[in-house]
Formats: C-alpha cells, sequence, structure tokens
C-alpha cells in the first residue's frame, strides 16, 4: 500500500488554535470566573472545543500509525509511547505539582486524589461539587485510554489478519456509543435527578467517562484510514475542500442547536457523535489541498497551537491568579480584565512550553534518533503536527 506524501499541514494549526480557543472561552464563562456579560452567550458552545481536539487527536495519531503499516513496517509500540509519554508526561506532571503543592492556583473546590491524577483515572466517578480544581484534566484521561488501546487494538487486528475489517470494529464502536449512553442516561441519570444536582450528576455520569466520549476519536481515525489506505477516493473527496468546511460549518450549526440544552436526553445520546461528524468534515477541509484552511499559513495559529497543550493544562489556574490579584484595581467582569488574563495565559503556557515541554521534545528525539540508529533505520516524523491537547 501506498501512503500519501507527507506534508506540514498548516489547517490543522488553525484547528488547534480553534480548539483552545472555544476551550477557553467556556471555561472563562463559567460562574467560578467573573466575566463580561457577551461572554455567557458568546461562548455557550465552546465546550465542543474538546470534540475537536478528539478528532484531531484521532487522526494525527492513527496516522502516524497507519503510515507505518503502508510503508510495510511494523509497529513499534516502544517508539509510540516514546513519543506519546514525553511529549504528555513532563508538561502534565508539573502542572500537576503546582495545583498540588500551591492552593492559591486552585480554582476551585479541592482537588482529587493524586492517584487518580496519576493513573489518568480522574475522569470515572468525578464529584464537581467536591473534586472541581482541575476538572479539565479528564479529556487528557480520556486521551491516554487512547493511546493505550489503538496501537494494541491495530496490532492485533494484524496478527489476526483482521486488519481489513478494522473499520467494523470503528463503527461497532461508534454503535455502543448510542446504546451506553442512552442506557446510562435512561437508567443512571435521570432516575437520580433530584438526589443531586442535575448538572453534577450529568457530567459524572455522562460527559466525563471515557466509553461515552469515543466518538471524535473513532471519526479521526476514520478519516486518517481513509487519507493513508484510500488515496485514490481521498484525493477525489479532497477535491471539494472548501464544500467540505461549509458542510462542517451547517452540521456544527445543527449540533449548535441540538445541544442547546446540554443535559437534554437528545444532546446526550446523539450530540457528541453529531459533534465529531461536524468536526470531522472540518478536518478534512483543512487537510484538502485546495481548501482556504490549506493554503493559510499563519505565523499566529502555528504560534499558539504549539502552545495549546500548555494553555490547556494552565488557563484555568492563570485565570484564577491574575483574577484574585487584580480584582481590587481592576473590573473582574471587564474587557480589560479579559484581555489582562489572556495575556498572561499565554505567557504562563509559552514559559511552561519553554522550561519543561522543549526539553524533554528533545530528549525524546534523542531517544529515537538513538534507537533508530540501532536498529538501522531512518526516522522521520510522519505527521509534524502534534495532536494534544
Amino acid at each position: 500500500m501506498k501512503s500519501i506524501p507527507q506534508t506540514k499541514l498548516y489547517g490543522l494549526d488553525h484547528l488547534r488554535t480553534l480548539a483552545i480557543t472555544l476551550v477557553f472561552f467556556y471555561h472563562y464563562r463559567i460562574p467560578i470566573f467573573a466575566h463580561p456579560q457577551w461572554i455567557s452567550d458568546g461562548a455557550k458552545f465552546g465546550w465542543t472545543g474538546v470534540d475537536l481536539f478528539f478528532v484531531l487527536s484521532g487522526f494525527l495519531i492513527s496516522s502516524q500509525l497507519f503510515a507505518q503499516i503502508a510503508q510495510g513496517r511494523s509497529i513499534s509500540i516502544k517508539e509510540f509511547f516514546i513519543k506519546r509519554l514525553l511529549r504528555i508526561l513532563p508538561a502534565f506532571w508539573f502542572i500537576v505539582g503546582v495545583y498540588f503543592c500551591f492552593p492559591a492556583f486552585h480554582e476551585r473546590e479541592a482537588l482529587a486524589p493524586l492517584w487518580k491524577y496519576l493513573t489518568f483515572t480522574q475522569n470515572f466517578g468525578i464529584d464537581l461539587s467536591r473534586n472541581g480544581t482541575f476538572s479539565h484534566a479528564w479529556s487528557l484521561c480520556v486521551e491516554e485510554h487512547f493511546y493505550l488501546f489503538l496501537p494494541l487494538s491495530i496490532i492485533a487486528l494484524q496478527f489476526t489478519r483482521h486488519l481489513k475489517k478494522g473499520y467494523f470494529f470503528v463503527i461497532a464502536f461508534f454503535i455502543l456509543g448510542f446504546l451506553l449512553r442512552n442506557y446510562i442516561w435512561n437508567n443512571i441519570y435521570e432516575p437520580m435527578i433530584g438526589k443531586e444536582s442535575a448538572g453534577i450528576l450529568w457530567y459524572k455520569y455522562v460527559y466525563y467517562p471515557t466509553y461515552n466520549r469515543l466518538d471524535g476519536l473513532l471519526v479521526g481515525v476514520s478519516i486518517a484510514a481513509l487519507y493513508t489506505f484510500r488515496p485514490n477516493v481521498w484525493a477525489r473527496v479532497s477535491q471539494q475542500g472548501n464544500l467540505l468546511i461549509c458542510t462542517a460549518l451547517a452540521v456544527l450549526a445543527g449540533a449548535y442547536f441540538l445541544c442547546y440544552e446540554e443535559l437534554s436526553y437528545e444532546a446526550s445520546v446523539f450530540g457528541f457523535p453529531l459533534i465529531g461528524i461536524g468536526y470531522g468534515l472540518l478536518v478534512m477541509g483543512a487537510i484538502s489541498p485546495g481548501s482556504f484552511l490549506f493554503k493559510w499559513k499563519s505565523r499566529s495559529t502555528t504560534f499558539l497551537a504549539g502552545l495549546s497543550y500548555a494553555l490547556y493544562l494552565s488557563h484555568k489556574g492563570m485565570i484564577h491568579v491574575v483574577q484574585t490579584l487584580l480584582a481590587q484595581t481592576i473590573d473582574p467582569e471587564s474587557n480589560v480584565m479579559l484581555f489582562i488574563c489572556i495575556v498572561s495565559c499565554i505567557c504562563g503556557a509559552l514559559l511552561l512550553n519553554l522550561l519543561i515541554e522543549k526539553p524533554f521534545m528533545k530528549l525524546r528525539d534523542k531517544l529515537l534518533k538513538k534507537d533508530t540508529e540501532t536498529s538501522g533505520l531512518i526516522h522521520r516524523s510522519d505527521y509534524p503536527s502534534e495532536s494534544i491537547p
């Protein structure tokens, strides 16, 4: 099988910047932070930025693995986990350390137990009324479970010679997501409303668990399979890059209205897959050579995309610290405070990137280079764009 020649996919930088922007403004509007009134309605759909990150991760990570298969190489579990662990863990552990050592960084109630962060199980059974601080780490738990499950699943399919039928498994997991959310909403979530806050229960049982949030990742995997293993089909599809983007916006507009009441049955069962499909179409448009997103090269979005992981980890704590320090001199609900928080978060993320992320990325490249030199292979990054968040 032939793989499509690789190039720097600038369109994905724009989408990563979009994703972290959506997440930032959505979190800025939550009641724990003072904010301008316009953000309350303007950023209501911002929670879907995490779903865009999931689609990007599904596409980029599986593309790296699929590219190795297309080149006739065996998947290297060692190489895969060196890449992922040195990309994710250093910055994550640093922020976890900041949260546990400096209570002033806490934006909400107490933290979950340390072992839940270290084992990436914090997204199961989380109670926002008691453990609301650093709750956004839930998405990293989902990502880590995906990173563990995906390569092992591909190797198992290769071993049993069922790789070509892998799309059946993707469809099966997609359908399973519907069934699980339907069961949980009807049999666990709804019967408990009134005993506890509906919002807290919804996040605990519907929104956070990994098994309910695979839709975006599965969409990303599907796009990667088409992109890598069906180059002729992809060549025809990608000719309609701008049309894909317009279709994506239409689907996401529909998802906005479907999910306007986030705790509803329709949003809980059908919202996540519809959002995943909408963002999947947006990703397809962004990697289509004829689209404006593919052709548009922006230093600003490339810069912010490179900081997206650090921004995601640190932004809530930074907003809390800045608002606490400046509340007496600047109106917390003003646009001026918003601007200062944005600049502070970017500066904090830049420091995290320079002091923690980049040194470990250099170590990662060194280890991979040493490993490939020993094995006699030539190592190269199949997809230069990182997927994390």
